[in-house]
């Protein structure tokens, strides 16, 4: 498996690969841009249920920005779990979430939001597509609680 740079929960720069995490159940997911709406509504969703989720399993958020803009987004916002950097889509291609999308006419490549529960196998368990920020941290959570 591919190493990928990202920030670890004390905002310090490392390389991880997904095979760090076998043997522990992992919430993986992808999002389009740091320090926008969305986005920036998940991950504080996600930091503010935080001790709910990592009972159950790690977190990791990934998109294509630099760690220079990751940095940035974790210390504006307080993130307190991993942000990985995939600025050549690599992990994103993996996991089929790199795909042409449109607004105002326009198409272009980007990230579809997406969730996985990976496995303590590193299979995937359980996956969301497209998905819509509002409640989707309580969807997650109901998921791993089951």
């Amino acid at each position: 498996m591919s190493k990928f740079t990202g920030l670890d929960l004390n905002g310090e720069e490392k390389e991880y690969s997904l095979e760090d995490f076998k043997g522990n159940r992992v919430v993986l997911y992808f999002y389009p841009k740091d320090n926008t709406s969305g986005c920036t509504q998940e991950a504080c969703d996600f930091r503010d249920n935080l001790n709910r989720l990592t009972s159950k399993a790690t977190l990791i958020g990934v998109s294509p920005d630099s760690i220079k803009s990751h940095k940035k987004f974790k210390e504006t916002h307080d993130l307190n779990f991993i942000l990985l950097s995939d600025p050549e889509h690599e992990l994103a291609e993996k996991f089929e979430v790199w795909k042409e999308k449109s607004m105002y006419g326009r198409k272009y490549m980007g990230i579809e939001r997406s969730t996985f529960v990976l496995a303590a196998d590193g299979s995937i368990e359980k996956e969301w597509r497209k998905v819509k920020v509002k409640g989707h941290v309580d969807e997650v959570l109901e998921y791993l609680n089951s």
